[in-house]
């Protein structure tokens, strides 16, 4: 049982593409498969089936249907981890193969969408750096000098774009980009089987091992077998420690409020607060109907770690509201979940401690949308046998020295998050539990987590992440059950809808004694 409709729904999410395709009902074989049909798994899929390889795609939902279909869809070289931070944690050449990677992303996705003519509102645009009022400037230009030496092309001007906002000075990034993409990826779908891939939705990929041959076993029982097999389900789901004790998982807020067509500027914004705020336009409908919706995103916390997303989404919208005192109506609310690696970049190429013809991309970093893309150029390099000078860089082995006292914030905080496992329960009783929401209930020795649904009836499960063991809390805003300690996330009923776990949350005896 599922209950998407108390989920949010993006804009993009809300387009009515055909994006299910139908799920794998016999055992298949290809020369690789790709677990994941967000931008990561289609990307790499695109670029394998062009250079000949048979290809299988495996997703539980529909295509873009994790976080793909949550994001703003900057298309960045400006990056979320500042280039000052990127060259003290990996020095000069490594701030310079970031920049180069993340230009080369824009660039192929510019190259893909003329070349297999998708219409998904692909546009380039400048970017715009600010600070807000009253803090200090300097970060402005350390990230100027940084920036530069990566080899941007960028410069400071007196002010972003914004007619209804002073922002003071900014930097200027010139040749960004943004589009829909949830209509991107039902073009690389098209173009996918096109040129003989398969890609099959509803499917869930249980068990994934490497060896000679690689082996994916679904929960319907049927076995897909290829030379390789990439996992790119945002979060690895065939990972126990080595990744997941080097990212951290984010819960992020988008409203989208409706100005009149124009009165925004189009282009990319971002201010420098942790958590920051990111803006763009997306302009909704046709003719005379046509509007401008301004999507603005922030106000981040770790996954299972808040539940106020009310307060969070007020705060939002009073900081748009300050800013733009056009906005009509707030349209949408959403969120969605960003992994922060310790050391900004993103973890993609052959999953550590693992066979080698098993891959990953993970690690998206607030920046998805040219990570995920990355992630399908690198991986297709990798498999097709060919050096690629960004594999250092984004070795998922990786171990950046100056990273270590991030890493060890980040596994303290997990730490006292196992802390739950002996704490009280949050009510006493399931009566209560209003309808429509979800709490954790001590039984004995273990925790459980119920959910009681508009009619009242009381769906039972194991409070004990399926993963590494830590206790789930109820997420009010989307009705789901999310992790606290490595962003796995479970619908109402229990259904995991978001790795590192990769399996339901199991039943439990309903007696309430």
């Amino acid at each position: 049982m599922e209950d998407d409709s108390k989920q949010t729904v993006s804009v993009w999410m809300n387009s009515g593409l055909p994006l299910n395709e139908s799920p794998l009902t016999k055992n298949a074989r290809a020369d690789v498969c790709i677990v994941g049909a967000g931008i990561s798994g289609m990307t790499t899929a695109y670029l394998l089936a062009k250079e000949g390889k048979s290809v299988i795609v495996l997703d539980d939902g529909p295509i873009g249907g994790g976080m793909t279909g949550r994001t703003t869809a900057h298309l960045v070289n400006a990056l979320d981890d500042r280039y000052c931070d990127l060259e003290r944690l990996h020095g000069e050449r490594g701030a310079r193969l970031a920049a180069e990677s993340h230009t080369s992303a824009i660039d192929r996705v510019e190259a893909i969408v003329k070349d297999e003519k998708i219409d998904c509102e692909f546009e380039r645009l400048d970017g715009y750096l600010f600070v807000p009022p009253g803090d200090a400037k300097q970060i402005l230009d350390d990230e100027l000098d940084a920036a530069l030496r990566a080899g941007l092309k960028l410069e400071k001007v007196k002010r972003a774009p914004i007619d209804s906002y002073d922002t003071g000075a900014a930097l200027r990034f010139p040749r960004q980009a943004q589009f829909h993409p949830l209509k991107y990826l039902a073009g690389l779908a098209q173009s996918i089987k096109k040129n003989g891939g398969s890609i099959y939705t509803q499917t869930h990929a249980s068990k994934i091992e490497g060896g000679d041959r690689a082996l994916i076993e679904t929960s319907a029982g049927v076995v897909v077998t290829a030379e390789a097999v990439v996992v790119a389900t945002n979060s690895p789901v065939n990972d126990l420690f080595a990744i997941h004790t080097k990212q951290a998982a984010h819960q992020t807020y988008v409203i989208g409020a409706r100005v009149p067509s124009g009165s925004v500027t189009r282009a990319l914004y971002w201010d420098t607060p942790d958590p920051y705020h990111y803006l763009r336009i997306e302009t909704v409908g046709t003719g005379i109907k046509a509007y401008d919706l301004l999507i603005v995103g922030g106000e981040d916390h770790k996954t299972g770690q808040e539940d106020d997303a009310n307060r969070r989404f007020g705060i939002l919208e009073h900081w748009s509201r300050m800013r733009f005192p056009m906005i009509e109506s707030i349209d949408y609310r959403w969120s969605g979940e960003v992994l922060e690696p310790i050391d900004g970049l993103a973890f993609i190429g052959r999953n550590p401690m693992d066979s080698p013809n098993v891959f990953i991309a993970t690690g998206d970093s607030g920046n998805g949308m040219t990570h995920g893309t990355i992630a399908g150029i690198l991986i297709t390099d990798l498999i097709m046998g060919r050096e690629n000078k960004w594999a250092d860089l984004y070795e998922p082995s990786r171990k950046t020295l100056r990273a270590l006292p991030q890493f060890a914030r980040e596994n303290l905080n997990v730490a006292i998050e196992y802390t739950g496992l002996v704490t009280p329960g949050e009510v006493d009783s399931v009566a209560d539990i209003e309808p429509g929401r979800g709490a954790i209930i001590r039984r004995g020795l273990t925790k459980v987590a119920v959910y009681k649904d508009e009619a009242g009836t009381v769906h039972e499960r194991s409070a004990i992440c399926r993963h590494l063991g830590c206790v789930v809390d109820w997420n009010t805003l989307e009705s789901t059950w999310d992790c606290p300690c490595h962003g796995s996330r479970y619908d109402a009923y229990g259904k995991v809808i978001q790795g590192p776990a990769n399996s339901d949350l199991p039943e439990v005896d309903s007696s309430d004694g």
